[in-house]
C-alpha cells in the first residue's frame, strides 16, 4: 500500500524466557522483517558468527562508540556490554524494512525515550520455576550465575507494564503465533497507508 518507513519491534524478556529464539523464528517465517545485529563485548558462544549473531568487539571499541553517540541504546548485562547501532537502525527503517530487536529492559527504556512510536513486546516465562529450569537446561551458566539471573529476572519482570503487549512463552508455537499477530496487526494499521497510493488508485474512480 505504498512505500513507508519501516516499524521497530522491541522485544524484552528475562534471560532464559526465549525472546531470541522467538525473534529468530519469526524472521524465518515472516517476510520483510529483519533484525539489527547488536554489538557486544562478550565472547561468541559455540556456533555464533560475528556480524550475523552479534558484532563482537572489544570493550575499548565499544566504549568509544558509546562516547561518540553511535548507539540508539546500550547497556551492561551480566558483566557484558550490548548496544544497538543508530546507523544500522536508520538505514533499514528508511528502506521500509521492519526491524525486530531483542534487548533487555535497560535498552528498551532508552529506546522508548527516543522512539516512542516503536512497538514494545514483553515475553514472560510461565513461572519463575520454569525459568529456573530453562536456565539450568542450557548448561552454559554456573549455579551462581543462574541465581544472579533469576534475581535480576524478578526485578525486570516488573517492567512489563511499560510495554504494549505481553506474551507468555509457555508453548513456543503459540507464543510465536502471538508475536506474529502483533507484527501483522501493526502492518494493517491505517497510519501505514500511503495517502499518495490511495489517491493514485482510488481518486480517479471516485471522480468518475
Amino acid at each position: 500500500m505504498g512505500k513507508h518507513r519501516g516499524d521497530l519491534f522491541v522485544v524484552s524478556a528475562p534471560s532464559g524466557a526465549g525472546k531470541t529464539t522467538l525473534c529468530r523464528k519469526l524472521i524465518s517465517i515472516l517476510p520483510d522483517i529483519t533484525h539489527s545485529v547488536s554489538y557486544t563485548t562478550r565472547a561468541p558462544r559455540p556456533g555464533e558468527v560475528s556480524d550475523r549473531d552479534y558484532s563482537f568487539i572489544s570493550e575499548t571499541d565499544f566504549r568509544r562508540m558509546a562516547d561518540e553517540g553511535q548507539f540508539a541504546e546500550w547497556a551492561e548485562v551480566h558483566g557484558n556490554l550490548y548496544g544497538t547501532s543508530k546507523s544500522r537502525l536508520d538505514d533499514m527503517l528508511e528502506k521500509g524494512m521492519d526491524i525486530i530487536l531483542d534487548v533487555d529492559v535497560q535498552g528498551a527504556r532508552q529506546l522508548r525515550e527516543s522512539l516512542q512510536d516503536g512497538v514494545y513486546v514483553f515475553v514472560l516465562p510461565p513461572s519463575m520455576e520454569a525459568l529456573a529450569e530453562r536456565l539450568r537446561s542450557r548448561m552454559s551458566d554456573s549455579p551462581g550465575e543462574i541465581k544472579r539471573r533469576l534475581e535480576k529476572a524478578g526485578n525486570e519482570i516488573q517492567d512489563y507494564v511499560h510495554y504494549n503487549y505481553v506474551i507468555v512463552n509457555n508453548i513456543f508455537e503459540e507464543a510465536l503465533k502471538e508475536l506474529e499477530a502483533v507484527v501483522i496487526a501493526r502492518r494493517l494499521d491505517s497510519g501505514r497507508v500511503d495517502p499518495g497510493w490511495v489517491k493514485r488508485n482510488f481518486r480517479k474512480q471516485e471522480e468518475g
